[in-house]
């Protein structure tokens, strides 16, 4: 089910059992062999995405790393007797993987932000760790890239070939990317930090590290950023709380699983020539599955009397 090192289950999601310091070196390793991968830094808001989305927790639980990006996965983890666990913060382990390939051997590329947040970040990073290479930032648009946008950075990616990307994106967008684009992009390592690049780039204030590592890095976050951000803490927070509670006592929380499903009555008897609608649906369900979606076709013309004549 999951993929890489060992993994503590978390709501059907995989935590990779793993700290900072073991977090870098197995990255190192990876980047030594030239074995892609992608990571993912995953807290509450995560697991709780993956409840109702199957193909997202598919994505998390096939990535390289998923690190526990928040104190919850930790104590989680301990519970499940991982004490060697510790949180694995994005934006700490953006600046893990900078100091440590300082040396210029391994070259970074960042990808996401604001107008004009990455080419800052770049900035600031190589000021705090001077021979650092970071070789191009890309600001993606707000939808999806066109069809020139991708060969555009295609083409950037043939030629910079940056060994390790990270990705500036929110989640679960970030994730969807990295899962999407790294067979296509020349790079080994994708890495997934959201808010670092506001964080880094001194765009945005971070939390005092104490409130981190209390597990309340959600609340100053909140207050930086209510409107955004106080809806979906609540909800997330209060279906985890629930959903784990749930798991504690031997229950399955229910996951609304993605996909489609379509329903078709029709009458026994009809004629060939007024069963277009029926004939509209089967084609439907087709089409969806061949692009991807679990489709289920219902007939329940067997349910329904015969057409009088």
């Amino acid at each position: 089910m999951f993929e890489s090192k060992e993994r503590v289950e978390v709501l059907g999601v995989g935590i990779s059992a793993l700290n900072l310091d073991s977090a870098k070196r197995t990255i190192l390793e990876r980047l030594e062999k030239r074995k892609k991968g992608y990571i993912c830094v995953t807290g509450v808001h995560g697991v709780i995405e993956a409840q109702d989305d199957s193909k997202f927790r598919q994505i998390l639980n096939e990535s390289f790393l998923t690190t526990p990006d928040g104190m919850p996965m930790v104590w989680v983890s301990w519970l499940k007797k991982h004490r060697e666990v510790d949180r694995v913060y994005g934006p700490d382990l953006m600046l893990e993987m900078a100091g440590a390939t300082r040396d210029g051997k391994f070259t970074h590329f960042l990808y996401g932000g604001r107008p004009g947040i990455a080419e800052l970040l770049q900035k600031r990073l190589e000021e705090r760790f001077p021979g650092i290479r970071i070789v191009g930032t890309y600001t993606p648009p707000f939808g999806a890239l066109s069809p020139e946008q991708n060969l555009e950075l295609q083409k950037r990616f043939e030629d910079l070939k940056p060994d390790m990307t990270w990705i500036g994106l929110s989640t679960p967008k970030q994730e969807r990317f990295m899962a999407e684009y790294l067979p296509k992009l020349h790079t080994t390592v994708m890495c997934g930090v959201g808010a670092a690049f506001d964080f880094h780039s001194k765009v945005v204030k971070q939390a005092p590290r104490w409130i981190q590592r209390s597990g309340f890095e959600w609340l100053y976050r909140t207050v930086q950023e209510p409107r955004r951000l106080f809806w979906r803490y609540l909800k997330n927070n209060t279906r985890f709380l629930w959903r784990y509670a749930l798991s504690g006592v031997g229950l399955e929380p229910p996951r609304r699983e993605e996909g489609v499903s379509i329903a078709f009555l029709g009458c026994r008897g009809v004629p060939a020539r007024y069963s277009g609608f029926e004939t509209l649906v089967e084609e439907l369900g087709g089409r969806l599955a061949l692009r991807g979606h679990a489709v289920t076709v219902y007939n329940r013309s067997h349910l329904y009397p015969e057409r009088p004549t």
